[in-house]
């Protein structure tokens, strides 16, 4: 019996804070990673990984690489994207015409049109697109969803979500800080929160933004099952005084009918998890992402009603 060929992949974005999971999950599938891409040049985190790597610093090189490669023989089986969101879909879109799947980080794209035109390169192609949503894989969430889907039918459940995520002054400098690329704090912080919300409670119904600010936002979700209260923040000013006391950066809190969900292990190995599924075919395709992508494009167009209705405590 043949050894299992390991796969090939490429990675767009290898500097970035993110691209440690993904470097560790190709990694511990067994996989390999052929070439890596990054404007910036400080990668030695290669060194932990694939030491053997190709490097570019430059796209049209890179572009060529693979070229090359595909004219050689060499199979390339995936594409790895963790760049900015703004340069999502077309790096997406680089990964298909080179005959390769597409892993994402999310947000998958920024508006909602920009998955339709997605989807017809991936038809035009016969490729596929995956999203990391990582998590709808907790074993937490996942048992939260069976609950709900098990329980009344016709109950309506009350949520508070708290995400409080301090970052320095280089986040507003950064891409990340203008919402041209990032898409604003809902998006760049809260997708994969709406898109968990949204995946145990059904469709939104009603959107209202509260606050939309550069350092947080805030809202209420009306959802086929739920109302929920959502707060967003990246200002350590925020973080309840009991985290500061531990001198903690980071708050998560989901509270469903006054009762704390503890989910604040078992996030550190969900990126294997979202590869694992990925390789055997279960992954996250471009459509499990329209609904949170349409959620947080109308939070960013929203005008805010200010401190009126059922806001998020957290907003005082």
């Amino acid at each position: 019996m043949s050894e299992k060929r390991k796969l090939n992949f490429g990675l767009i974005g290898v500097a970035g804070y993110i691209a440690l999971r993904h470097l560790r999950a190709i990694k511990e599938t067994g996989n390999n990673l052929v070439a890596a891409l990054d404007k910036f040049d400080s990668v030695g985190i290669l060194d932990g990984f694939f030491p053997q790597s190709d490097f570019f610093v430059e796209f049209e090189r890179f572009d060529r690489h693979f070229d090359k490669l595909k004219r050689q023989g060499t199979k390339i089986d995936y594409m790895s994207i963790c760049t900015p969101n703004y340069l999502h879909d077309s790096h997406i879109r680089f990964a298909l015409r080179q005959g390769t799947d597409a892993i994402c980080e999310k947000p998958l794209v920024l508006n909602p049109w920009n998955i339709d035109a997605l989807a017809e390169i991936e038809q035009e192609t016969g490729g596929s697109v995956y999203n990391i949503l990582q998590l709808r894989l907790h074993p937490v969430i996942k048992k939260l969803k069976s609950d709900i889907e098990n329980g009344p039918k016709d109950k309506i459940y009350d949520v508070d979500l708290s995400y409080i995520t301090s970052r320095g002054k280089w986040y507003d400098i950064s891409w990340k800080g203008d919402i041209h690329k990032s898409g604003g704090i809902a998006t760049n912080i809260g997708v994969h929160f709406f898109d968990m919300l949204t995946w145990i409670f059904g469709d939104v119904k009603e959107n209202i933004v509260h606050v939309s600010e550069p350092h947080k936002a805030a809202g209420y979700f009306g959802l086929e099952r739920a109302r929920i209260r959502w707060f967003l923040s990246i200002d350590t000013n925020d973080l309840p005084e009991t985290i500061k006391d531990k001198c903690q950066k980071t708050y998560r809190s989901i509270i469903i009918n006054n009762v704390e969900l503890e989910f604040s292990e078992g996030f550190t190995d969900l990126h294997n998890k979202s590869y694992e599924e990925i390789l055997k075919g279960n992954g996250f395709g471009i459509q499990e992402a329209r609904k949170s992508i349409e959620t947080v494009y109308s939070i960013r167009n929203a005008t805010p009603l200010g401190l009126k209705g059922n806001y998020h405590p957290f907003c005082k």
